[in-house]
């Protein structure tokens, strides 16, 4: 297979932020009423954009749903605003790979989170896109996000590579028809990842030149 981009999952695949997302979110619902443990979040929740994560956990009809939505990303942005869950191995693999391809980010986190962490680690001038929780109708594990990506690339699926690190973003990048998925370990373990092509530690030089040569 010829690689013509690369797509890449935001929290927990670029950004490695998911136990910093899991605290926020531990928080956020106990002050709602209804604990969360850590277990529980990455059983049930982890990989599901924010608008899903808050509706599954304090229900569909909760009338705060949009208030600790907009929280949650004013937590995330002062921790995480430096770019520094962007490791710089990752930056350098990032700009290895723009040389030869294009990226693009699909993310079930609403952009105002993704455009500052991405700005402030330097990669943003390297991305050729975001879709983002605000551009789609049926979040992640329903494939509307990895679609608007390639068409938006203009690449066809099965040339193209998908990180990811959850089993809501493996299915929708599969259910796109996305021709070749790595999944990050570290946010679940790694049977919860069986449905990826290749499990990797983390994304590096080593890991785009096997892809891109």
């Amino acid at each position: 297979m010829a690689t013509r981009a690369l797509i890449f999952d935001f929290n927990g695949t670029l950004s490695d932020d998911e136990p910093v997302l899991c605290e926020i979110f531990i928080h956020l619902f106990a002050e709602h009423g209804k604990p969360l443990s850590a277990q529980e979040y990455f059983d049930d929740l982890a990989g599901l954009s924010d608008p899903e994560i808050v509706r599954t956990w304090l229900g569909r009809d909760h009338p705060d749903v949009d208030a600790v939505i907009a929280e949650r990303v004013e937590r995330y942005r002062a921790a995480v605003a430096d770019g520094s869950s962007v490791h710089e191995h990752t930056r350098e693999a990032l700009r290895y790979a723009a040389e030869r391809v294009p990226l693009a980010i699909c993310s079930g986190a609403v952009r105002a989170e993704i455009e500052p962490v991405v700005a402030a680690a330097g990669v943003a001038p390297l991305l050729r896109g975001i879709v983002s929780s605000d551009d789609v109708a049926e979040g992640k594990p329903h494939p509307e996000g990895y679609l608007k990506v390639l068409a938006s690339l203009g690449v066809d699926a099965a040339d193209t590579v998908v990180f990811e690190d959850t089993e809501a973003g493996i299915a929708s990048a599969r259910a796109a028809g996305i021709g070749y998925v790595l999944a990050m370990s570290g946010t679940l373990e790694p049977h919860r990842l069986r449905e990826a092509d290749e499990l990797i530690d983390r994304i590096d030089v080593g890991v785009m030149r096997r892809l891109l040569g």
